[in-house]
């Protein structure tokens, strides 16, 4: 089904085709073009950004580009401060989780892309290598002294407005002045009625658990459900018009991001020949059975890590009838060949998901019910 305003995807869903892969659209949800991180770690941002300009689109607020290094910015301080509390023993990396969007938005507001693009003015794509290790360096020469002055804060604040831009008091947003925080509230986005969900067994079901993963310097947690759960909320939530900001893994052999294609085949890269390798991905083959002992094992071994973010926008079926799931990407799309989307089998989506983020009203009723949730209710009631 192609919905109101899928124009952009509609094309790109055709082009996922890796080589022998031929996709037909199942359901394609009206999105953003997509948009390039470049030479950052930003991709939570970004998916997450993404996700919330889908769903302005689901809510008929229109069409926005909003600016992912405006949460950058906003998220930074905030990252540095448990960095130092903690005596440089947390995680201080670009990277991060869909919620911590959902924070800033809650806490700072938000701003268009045009408002704050996040760039030095020499720079015409994104590239926080210097960045990153000014800061770094910087905040481990304050924990190393062993007392924190009172200027610590406004030298942080400092170089991200050297890397990144000052954040505007106000601005001009077609003919209206605006405050971050009025901008937001003016699109009629409640980050509390977003949920997020995982499935593993170290944790108990039916609560929500830490989501542990290295990025997770926020402390967010996650519902978690067991994994027949976690597919039917994906499957349910995008035959219904409803996006998701997917946290998974991206490392394996097998997920082809120039080529649009991630799957997990049962042969494994290793007992493969050369030329077999040389031809991977060239069509469909079988795929392991993905169990929740398989899940889990693959994650207790660090085969599955938390390494990337995308957006999910709709679903496809390859020619043997099994169901994909469509990802737009952020790594551009200028080296892809499948304009920046990426289709993520069922048995790749089943073991290398961390996370997910969407709109309750998203999730079946079924599954609400069994975390003692209502439909309709902010997270926060039971």
């Amino acid at each position: 089904m192609l919905r109101s305003g899928s124009v952009v995807l509609s094309t790109c869903v055709s082009l996922c085709s890796a080589q022998g892969f031929v996709f037909t659209p199942v359901e394609t949800i009206a999105a953003t073009p997509v948009r390039d991180q470049a030479r950052t770690g930003t991709c939570w941002s970004f998916a997450t950004t993404s996700f919330l300009e889908s769903e302005l689109l689901r809510l008929g607020k229109g069409r926005f580009d909003l600016a992912e290094m405006f949460v950058v910015r906003q998220a930074y301080p905030r990252k540095a401060d448990r960095y130092v509390r903690l005596h440089g023993e947390a995680t201080l990396g670009p990277g991060g989780l869909a919620p911590d969007v959902l924070t800033v938005f809650r806490d700072y507001g938000a701003v268009p892309e045009s408002v704050y693009g996040g760039r030095l003015p020499e720079q015409t794509k994104h590239d926080h290598g210097e960045l990153d290790a000014v800061l770094k360096g910087m905040l481990d020469a304050v924990v190393q002294r062993g007392a924190l002055t009172s200027g610590w804060r406004d030298a942080v604040a400092g170089v991200l407005d050297a890397y990144l831009g000052a954040v505007p008091a106000t601005f001009d947003y077609e003919g209206v002045e605006y405050t971050p925080r009025s901008f937001a509230d003016s699109l009629g986005i409640d980050p509390a009625a977003y949920l997020c969900l995982t499935s593993y067994t170290h944790h108990p079901f039916g609560q929500q658990v830490p989501i542990d993963v290295p990025d997770n310097w926020a402390g967010n947690t996650a519902w978690n459900v067991p994994l027949d759960d976690l597919m039917a909320v994906l499957e349910h939530a995008l035959a219904n018009g409803f996006t998701v900001a997917w946290d998974g893994d991206v490392s394996e052999r097998s997920c082809k991001g120039r080529e649009g294609i991630a799957v997990l085949p049962q042969k494994a890269w290793g007992d493969r020949t050369e030329a077999e390798r040389a031809t991977f991905a060239s069509e469909p083959e079988p795929e392991i059975e993905v169990t929740q002992a398989v899940r889990q094992r693959q994650f207790d071994t660090y085969e599955t890590t938390d390494d990337h973010l995308m957006h999910l926008v709709g679903m496809a079926k390859d020619q043997n009838g099994t169901l994909y799931f469509t990802a737009k990407n952020s790594s551009g799309t200028l080296r892809s060949q499948s304009a920046g989307m990426i289709q993520l089998s069922t048995a790749y989506t089943r073991a290398k998901t961390i996370s997910i983020l969407l709109h309750r009203d998203g999730v079946p009723a079924a599954v609400l019910a069994r975390l003692g949730l209502a439909p309709g209710a902010t997270t926060g009631d039971r």
